[in-house]
Parts: structure tokens; C-alpha cells; sequence
């Protein structure tokens, strides 16, 4: 990529760009702020105050040549530390900019840069220094055992032991951020074995994780019932066992009552992820959401220990992603059937998709309607309906897990977990997520003892009279989406028949109501 200057061509020195790529309008800004500015970026710095425009510029050329000249960077941050009058907020947003639009494009060099100026703002604490640092976090990825994402990784980890006073004293909430990451990231990384580069990545994570129980528990507990799901994949390290023994002990009962902040869920999902499962969930309609989900599967599912990202991804979705009920009434893509292509595509390894059906019920365990939101628990319900007239196994399979984890997921508190999944179930119904639990119930579908288990599960909960929802549950979206066998032309004509019916019903009422107002 160059950039035409009078008769000179400047190359970039911070991304690397194929032949015919598109310019990305950022990194032109700052190279454009670099070359225009470069001869002011040297000593003797001027003493004059600049205007609000010369300040954007100049902080854009900075962060040019801070990230490509390693040479010069400590000069170019002290002239930065002298004409700073924003806290350093915009010079931060640049970063953070940099992270989520061009990093994966970084040469090799820029990145080491880029973890020295992020050490460089936590140390003057930067407005927007906890964006960064969480933006940075993401970019590691799951299932990459790169050299690359090894390095990430321990360069983070390390930045978090070195800047450990700093952080406690100041930035308390980055610390349960990288806290959250590094359990995730470290079930992933003891499941491998035989990569040198890995074991030492996962000597420093354990490091970390282990410091922060011993020293800042109370941080700790700021993430709420996550962290148990978090450390109950740990229980096999030695150096986890005893925490988790203790948090199990004394304080798991004051936990489970803690929900964890939509802005944990975001942590293990890349930005380009995010971006693409929004998309997916608020604009692809269905009849044209193949071709998007076989992009998505491409672009991140492949690969070795890559599907490990699919529990990330359950919690994300079930956890932030919350349709508008105008999403809700139309064809776009409905949460629950893309969360049961998500099972489909693990089927073939039992330890993912046991985690993956724990996610997906995780919220389910602890329901408190005063202070859970019922769109957590809505895709699996619907999901296990919408599944019973063509997929009777599908709902079976889930229910089955669900009611087995109330028996077994926590012994000490099954009492508990009881009144979270009843009192989860009575809201569904409450709530008109579905019309009656008597779908579950009094189905044929479903075997006897699975129905017997759940009806003595609900007893002593007094289930309320729901609102009238719309018509009874169909087979048809699931269809189109977890299988590539059946006609899906009939299908969809007739999903789109139901959703036409209930439109034309809805606006049959509406005449009527205005009819009447108009009597009166």
C-alpha cells in the first residue's frame, strides 16, 4: 500500500496489505498525520501550544511513529507526555482503534510496540487504558496454539504481573477482566500437551490466576457465578485444587446469587466474531442465512481445537446478544436455531458438547426472576420446543442433561439449583415464551421418565396462568437449520406462511380496535 506525497510514494511501515487491498481510512489518517508531521517529531520540540486540530494530528503521527520506529519511540512519548491536555484519551482511542480494526494486519514489529505503549499508558493511567487493555485481551485467541497467540498471551500475562501494584491500586476491574480470560484460555491450553512454547504460557497463567485468588479474592467474586463454571474446569490442576475447595466450601452458596456482567461474556469473543454473530442475529433472514453460517464456520470454527470457541460463543449469544421484539416477530434467524447448529457441529466431541449444553444452561441453574433476565433462558426453551414434532431426540437430549444436572451439578446446594431451574420454567410460562409447560409435559414425544422427573421437579412450584402466546411451536426452522437433507423450499414456505398468518392477524385486530374506537 503506498500513499502519493507530491512525487513520492510512502509505503506503510505499520500493516501488511495485499496487492489490490482496499485502504483502511485509520492507518491512512496516521500515516498521512506522520508524513505530514515528521519533521516537527524531532528535537527541538516546539513550545508552542497547539490548536484542537494540530493536537489530533499530532497525536496521530505519534502513534505512527511510536508503532513503527522502535528507535525513537521514547523521544516521541516524552513529546507526548509534554503537550498531553486530554489525559491521553484520544492518543488511547487511537490504540484501541488499532487493536480492533487492524491488528491481526500488524507487522511483527508494531505489535512489540504496541505492548510497550500500552505498558507506557498504564503507567501514566490513560483515560480509556481499560479499553485497551480488554481490547488486547480478545485478540487472543481460543484454540490457537500459533506462535504468534503464544506470544500474545504470555506478553499480556506477564504485563499483568509486572504492572500488579498499579493495577490493584487503580485499575482493579482489568484485573478480574484478564482474570476471567486466563481460567478460559487455561482449560483450553492443559487439554494440550507437547508444545514447549504452551507450557510456558501456562506456568505464567496459573501464576497469575493462583496470585489473584490468594491475594485479591474479593476481585475475584466481583465476577459472579462464572467463576465457578470457570475454575470447575480447573479441579484436575493441582495448584486449583485447594482454591476450589475452598470456594466450594464457603462461599458458593453467596456466589451463585451473584450474576456476572454482560461485559465478561464479550472477553473470549474477537471483535471480527462479534461483529459477524450480530450480523448473523439482526439481519440475515432465513433462505439466505447458509451461506453466511458456512462463511462463519470457514472463517472461525476450522481447525485444530478451534470448536473449543463454540462455549464462548453459547454464553455470548444466550448472555448479550437480546433480540428487540421486532427481531423477534420476523425471519430473521432466531437465537435458538443458531444455537442448535452450534450443538450439531460439536456432536462429535462429547467434552465440548457437554460444555456447550452447560453454557447454554448455565443461567438456568441459579434463575432468580427478580434479578435474571429471561431471554438467558429463552433460546434453550425454544430450542427443546421448537425441536419436539420432527426432533423429539433434540429435545430429549437437552431436557435429559438439564435434569441431570440438577441432581448432580452441585450436591451442596441441589436445593438451590432446584428453585433456579423451577423458578426458570415458571417464568418461561409466565412470561408467554411458550404457551403452556404441558408441551413438555403431556407430550407422547417424550419418554415417561423424563416427563415424571420433571413434573416432580415442578411440584412444589405453583405455575401461573400464562398470557396467550402466539400459535404452537413448529418443526420448520429447526429443520432448515441443523439438517441439509430435506426439502427446504416446503419449509420455509411454510414458515413464512405461519409468520404471514400472524401478521395478517395482528393487523385484522388492529382494524377492529380502531373500528371500535371510532363507534365510541
Amino acid at each position: 500500500m503506498t500513499m502519493e506525497k507530491g512525487n513520492i510514494f510512502v509505503a506503510s511501515k505499520l500493516i501488511h496489505v495485499s496487492l489490490h487491498e482496499v485502504e483502511n481510512q485509520l492507518e491512512l489518517s496516521l500515516r498521512q498525520a506522520f508524513v505530514s508531521l515528521n519533521p516537527k517529531l524531532h528535537p527541538p520540540f516546539s513550545l508552542q501550544i497547539p490548536n484542537p486540530q494540530e493536537y489530533i494530528e499530532l497525536n496521530k503521527a505519534i502513534v505512527y511513529s511510536v508503532l513503527c520506529d522502535s528507535g525513537s519511540c521514547k523521544t516521541h512519548i516524552k513529546y507526548l507526555h509534554a503537550l498531553v491536555t486530554d489525559g491521553y484519551a484520544f492518543f488511547t482511542s487511537l490504540l484501541v482503534g488499532i487493536v480492533v480494526e487492524l491488528y491481526s494486519k500488524l507487522v511483527d514489529s508494531a505489535k512489540v510496540q504496541l505492548l510497550w505503549v500500552t505498558k507506557e499508558m498504564i503507567s501514566v493511567l490513560s483515560v480509556g487504558i481499560d479499553d485497551l487493555v480488554v481490547s488486547l485481551l480478545r485478540r487472543i485467541g481460543s484454540g490457537d496454539y500459533s506462535d504468534e497467540n503464544l506470544w500474545l498471551c504470555s506478553e499480556l500475562v506477564s504485563l499483568f504481573l509486572d504492572e500488579w501494584d498499579c493495577l490493584v491500586e487503580d485499575l482493579p476491574l482489568v484485573l478480574t477482566s484478564a482474570l476471567y480470560s486466563f481460567l478460559r484460555l487455561l482449560a483450553d491450553h492443559c487439554r494440550v500437551l507437547g508444545i514447549a512454547k504452551l507450557d510456558n504460557v501456562k506456568r505464567l497463567e496459573i501464576r497469575f490466576c493462583v496470585k489473584m485468588f490468594r491475594e485479591q479474592m474479593h476481585l475475584c467474586l466481583k465476577i459472579g457465578r462464572e467463576i465457578v463454571r470457570l475454575l470447575q474446569d480447573l479441579v484436575h490442576v493441582s495448584e486449583f485444587r485447594e482454591i476450589w475447595n475452598d470456594l466450594v466450601s464457603n462461599q458458593c452458596a453467596d456466589i451463585y446469587q451473584s450474576r456476572t456482567s454482560s461485559r465478561y461474556f464479550l472477553l473470549r469473543i474477537s471483535h471480527e466474531m462479534e461483529t459477524q454473530l450480530r450480523f448473523l442475529l439482526g439481519n440475515v433472514k432465513l433462505g439466505s442465512h447458509k451461506r453466511h453460517q458456512i462463511w462463519f464456520l470457514k472463517k472461525f470454527l476450522l481447525g485444530p481445537e478451534k470448536e473449543t470457541v463454540l462455549i464462548d460463543i453459547v454464553r455470548f449469544i444466550c448472555c448479550v446478544i437480546h433480540p428487540t421484539n421486532e427481531i423477534i416477530r420476523s425471519e430473521i434467524m432466531p437465537r435458538w436455531a443458531m444455537l442448535g447448529w452450534f450443538l450439531e457441529l460439536c456432536r462429535q466431541n462429547h467434552h465440548i458438547e457437554r460444555s456447550v449444553k452447560l453454557a447454554l444452561f448455565y443461567d438456568w441453574l441459579f434463575f432468580d426472576e427478580k434479578t435474571d433476565n429471561i431471554m438467558n433462558v429463552e433460546p434453550a426453551t425454544l430450542l427443546m420446543v421448537w425441536s419436539i414434532p420432527q426432533y423429539p431426540h433434540i429435545t430429549h437430549s437437552l431436557l435429559e442433561f438439564l435434569l441431570h444436572l440438577v441432581e448432580t451439578y452441585d450436591t451442596r446446594h441441589r436445593d438451590t439449583i432446584t428453585k433456579g431451574v423451577a423458578t426458570a420454567f415458571r417464568e418461561i410460562e409466565r412470561k408467554g415464551v411458550i404457551r403452556s409447560l404441558d408441551i413438555f409435559l403431556s407430550n407422547p414425544a417424550l419418554s415417561q421418565d423424563l416427563k415424571k422427573k420433571l413434573s416432580n421437579l415442578l411440584a412444589p412450584v405453583k405455575l401461573l396462568k400464562p398470557p396467550p402466546a402466539i400459535g404452537p411451536p413448529s418443526e420448520a426452522v429447526l429443520r432448515e437449520c441443523v439438517t441439509s437433507e430435506l426439502d427446504r423450499p416446503v419449509i420455509l414456505h411454510q414458515y413464512r406462511r405461519r409468520k404471514n398468518q400472524d401478521k395478517r392477524t395482528e393487523a385484522v385486530r388492529s382494524k377492529e380496535a380502531n373500528l371500535n374506537a371510532e363507534d365510541q
